[in-house]
């Protein structure tokens, strides 16, 4: 987990540098951070969990749509938690 965490952490501050690095070129830099997504892999692989919180593939496809789009004329260096709905 000590790799796995450190690697979530240097993300998460890459997109946060990287975002103020090129501002003046017009482009926003963000991340998005799901939680377990609802595939078919995983509801297999973990039958016992609440299936029911977690974000289909679509929903957080959606939320990069609109951070890559033109609607999106603000929001840089953040990381978006993709949760779910519980």
């Amino acid at each position: 987990m000590t790799a796995y965490a450190a690697a979530k952490a240097a993300v998460a501050t890459l997109t946060i540098a990287l975002a103020e690095e090129v501002v003046g070129q017009n482009i926003l830099v963000n991340a998005v951070a799901p939680s377990i997504l609802d595939t078919p892999t995983n509801l297999a692989d973990m039958p016992k969990a609440d299936h029911a919180a977690w974000p289909k593939v679509e929903e957080v496809a959606r939320t990069i749509m609109f951070l890559a789009s033109p609607d999106n004329k603000v929001t840089r260096g953040a990381i978006v938690p993709v949760y779910g709905r519980v």
